[in-house]
C-alpha cells in the first residue's frame, strides 16, 4: 500500500475508477427510473453512494487491478476485472439485505449498476490499451524518420501464440521497425485466416511466392517450441527465397529469462537440434533441491554453471559453487547473484585434487546434495597429458566420495560422458573409472550415489560449434577430422534438466543414460553452420578433412555390452549393472595408478587403466 501511495499513476488510475464507479451508481437509478428518480430513492442513493464506491475500489484492490499497466491491458485483466465486479455487487447486495431488506433500494439498479461497471471500466481500460497499441505503430514511422519503405516487410512464420505475441510486440514496440505482411503455417485451419488483422498466406511450400508478391524483406520463425526435422525444413524453405531470417529465442532461452520476446536473433545451430521441451516433474527436484544445502563442483564450466543456474531457480538454502577458474567462479558468482538477490551463495576458489581443502568446505558448509561436475574433458590434451586425467577426473572423483561418504549428504550425482563406454582414450577411461568409484561407494553408506552419462553438448568448451564459428568468422577452411565420424549432441540447458530429473529419480547406485536422439554427422554440421553464415559450402568456405585425432572414435556410444531399462522419464534410461567392482579392488589399482601419473609414465598409464576397465583399447 505504501508503494501505492508513492505511486503516481496510482492515483490516477484510482481517483479516475471512484469517479466512473461513482457515475455508474447514480445512473443505474436514473435509467432504473426512466430519468425521474423517486426523492425516498435520491436519498437512499445519497447515504450510500460513498460506501458503496469504497466496496467497489477496495475489491478493485484485492483482484490487483492497479498493478497493471493499463497500456498492456489482456484479458486476464479483464478477467480479474470481472471478477471484482461480481464480488463488490455480490457484497453490496448482502449488506443492504442484512441491514436494509432491501428497504427504498430498487433490486433492478444493482443489476444495472454491475453491468455499467464492467462495462465503462473495461472500455476505458481497452480503449486506453488501442491508443498507445495505435501510438506506437506511428511512432515506428515518425521515429525512423524515413518514409514507409524505410521499414522491413516481414513474413512470419507460425501462426500459433508465438507469432501472435510476436505481432502484439511489433505493433506495439517503437523500435522495431517491422512491417508484417503476413504467417505462414502449414495448419491448413489457420489458411486464409487472420491475426490481428494479418492473413496467414499459406504453407511453407508457398512461401517463396508469398515472398516476391509481398516484397518481403526479412521472414522471423516464431516458433519456439519446433523440433529439429521441424526447424530444418524450415530452415531449408527460408535457404530458397536467398533473403535473410531470423527466429524468436527458444523455449530453453525464454524459460530462463536470457533474452526478451523482442529479440530477434540469427538463426543458430542449436535450433537445428531443437526437440519437443523436456518434461520435468518439477515438485520431484524441488523435494531434494528446496532448502537444501547444494555443492557443486567445476561450477563454471558449460555444464557446472546451468547446472547452477538451473538449481538457483528451486530456491536452496545455500548453493556452493566449487570452481578452480578464478574468472569464471567470479562470472558466475555475479550472474546468479543479479538474477536471485534471496540467494546465498557460496564461491570456493579450490582445486578437488586438493582434499583438505574440499574438506574444510565440508566441514564449515555441510552440503548435502552435491553433483560433481568437474573434470578434464578435452580427448586430445588429455592423451598429451594422462596424469592430469589420472590426478584430476579420478583421484578428485574420490576424494568428493569420500568426503560425501564421511559427511553423510544425502545425494551425490556424477556427470559423466558417453566416452565412457567401451573408451578408447584415457579420458573415457578415468571416467569410467569415476563411474565404477559412484557404484562401489553405493554399497558403503545410505548416501544415494548416481551417475548421468551423456554425450556431446553444443557449445560446451571444446565443443566443435564454437571452433567451427570461429574458423568461419576467419573465413575457413573448417576442419572436420573424418568424412564418417559422428556424434550425439544435446543443448546444455537441456543436458542438465535431465541430469536434475535424474538426481530425483536414484535410489543409490544406478548409471542412468540420457537419450539424445540421433547421431549427428561432423561434415553435415560443418555445412549446415556454413549456409547458416550466409556462405556456401566448398564455393565459399572450404571444408577440410584432417583425420581422427589421437584417442577419437568414429562413432560414440551411450551403451555398451550392458543392457537399458526405461525409466519413470521418457529421456531417461537405466543402465543394468550389477557386477560392479567392489571398492578395495579399486583402490589397490588406484595406488599403482597415482604413482604411475607422478611419475609421468604415459605407457605405464594406459597399461594400468586397461586392468581396471578391460574395454578400455587404444584402438578406435
Amino acid at each position: 500500500m505504501f508503494y501505492f501511495a508513492r505511486n503516481q499513476n496510482f492515483w490516477v488510475m484510482f481517483i479516475g475508477d471512484a469517479l466512473v464507479v461513482s457515475f455508474s451508481y447514480y445512473f443505474s437509478h436514473y435509467l432504473r427510473f426512466d430519468g425521474n428518480i423517486p426523492p425516498t430513492h435520491l436519498t437512499t442513493w445519497a447515504q450510500s453512494a460513498v460506501w458503496v464506491a469504497l466496496i467497489k475500489l477496495i475489491s478493485f484492490l484485492v483482484f490487483d487491478l492497479y498493478k497493471g499497466m493499463w497500456r498492456y491491458t489482456s484479458l486476464h485483466d479483464l478477467t480479474n476485472l470481472i471478477k471484482a465486479c461480481v464480488l463488490s455487487s455480490c457484497v453490496i447486495m448482502v449488506i443492504i439485505l442484512i441491514a436494509y431488506r432491501f428497504s427504498g433500494f430498487a433490486r433492478g439498479v444493482f443489476v444495472i449498476d454491475f453491468m455499467l461497471t464492467l462495462l465503462l471500466l473495461s472500455g476505458d481500460r481497452v480503449a486506453i490499451r488501442l491508443y498507445y497499441s495505435r501510438t506506437f505503430a506511428n511512432k515506428r514511422i515518425l521515429l525512423s524518420g524515413k518514409s514507409r519503405s524505410g521499414i522491413k516487410k516481414v513474413l512470419i512464420v507460425g501462426a500459433g501464440n508465438m507469432g501472435a505475441r510476436l505481432m502484439e510486440e511489433i505493433g506495439e514496440n517503437p523500435k522495431l521497425y517491422y512491417d508484417v505482411v503476413g504467417f505462414i503455417d502449414d495448419d491448413p485451419s489457420k489458411l486464409k485466416q487472420k491475426i490481428h488483422g494479418i492473413p496467414v498466406l499459406g504453407t511453407l511450400q508457398d512461401m517463396e511466392e508469398a515472398v516476391n508478391e509481398y516484397k518481403v524483406d526479412e521472414i522471423i520463425i516464431a516458433i519456439s517450441s519446433a523440433s529439429n526435422i521441424e526447424m530444418r525444413r524450415i530452415v531449408n524453405s527460408c535457404k530458397c527465397t536467398d533473403i535473410p531470417f531470423k527466429t524468436v529465442p527458444n523455449v530453453w532461452e525464454l524459460l530462463e529469462g536470457r533474452v526478451a520476446l523482442n529479440t530477434i536473433r540469427q538463426v543458430r545451430y542449436e535450433d537445428l537440434l531443437r526437440r519437443e521441451p523436456v518434461r520435468l516433474n518439477m515438485k520431484q527436484i524441488g523435494g531434494y533441491l528446496a532448502g537444501k544445502k547444494v555443492l557443486v563442483t567445476g561450477g563454471a564450466g558449460s555444464i557446472g554453471s546451468e547446472l547452477c543456474r538451473q538449481i538457483a531457480r528451486f530456491k536452496p538454502e545455500e548453493l556452493i559453487i566449487v570452481e578452480q577458474n578464478e574468472s569464471g567462479l567470479y562470472d558466475i558468482e555475479l550472474s546468479l547473484a543479479a538474477k536471485h538477490s534471496e540467494l546465498k551463495i557460496v564461491s570456493i576458489l579450490a582445486t578437488i585434487q586438493d582434499k583438505e581443502l574440499i574438506r574444510r568446505v565440508f566441514e564449515k558448509h555441510n552440503p548435502e546434495v552435491v553433483f560433481h561436475a568437474a573434470a578434464y574433458k578435452h580427448v586430445p590434451m588429455m592423451e598429451f597429458h594422462p596424469w592430469e586425467a589420472i590426478f584430476n577426473n579420478v583421484i578428485g572423483t574420490r576424494n568428493i566420495l569420500e568426503l560425501c561418504h564421511q559427511y553423510l549428504i544425502d545425494r551425490f550425482v556424477l556427470v559423466s560422458t558417453d566416452k565412457a563406454v567401451r573408451p578408447t582414450n584415457v579420458m573415457g577411461a578415468s571416467k569410467r573409472i569415476a563411474e565404477l568409484l559412484t557404484q562401489a561407494y553405493s554399497d558403503r553408506n545410505h548416501t544415494r550415489y548416481i551417475a548421468v552419462r551423456f554425450g556431446n553438448v553444443v557449445g560446451s568448451i571444446g565443443s566443435v560449434v564454437p571452433l567451427f564459428k570461429k574458423q568461419i568468422a576467419r573465413g575457413g577452411p573448417v576442419t572436420v577430422t573424418d568424412p564418417n565420424v559422428t556424434r550425439y549432441f544435446m543443448t546444455i540447458p537441456e543436458a542438465c534438466s535431465l541430469i536434475l530429473q535424474a538426481g530425483a529419480i536414484g535410489e543409490g547406485g544406478e548409471i542412468f543414460i540420457l537419450k539424445m536422439g540421433e547421431p549427428v554427422r561432423i561434415g553435415e554440421m560443418a555445412r549446415d553452420m556454413i549456409t547458416l553464415s550466409g556462405f556456401k559450402p566448398g564455393e565459399d568456405i572450404e571444408i577440410e578433412y584432417t583425420g581422427l585425432r589421437p584417442g577419437e572414435k568414429l562413432y560414440e556410444e551411450l551403451i555398451g555390452q550392458d543392457e537399458a531399462d526405461k525409466t519413470q522419464h521418457s529421456d531417461i534410461m537405466m543402465l543394468k549393472t550389477d557386477n560392479h567392482k567392489p571398492m578395495d579392488e579399486i583402490n589397490g589399482h588406484l595406488e599403482k595408478l597415482v604413482e604411475l601419473a607422478q611419475a609421468g609414465d604415459t605407457a605405464g598409464i594406459k597399461k594400468e587403466l586397461r586392468r581396471i576397465v578391460p574395454e578400455y583399447s587404444t584402438e578406435a
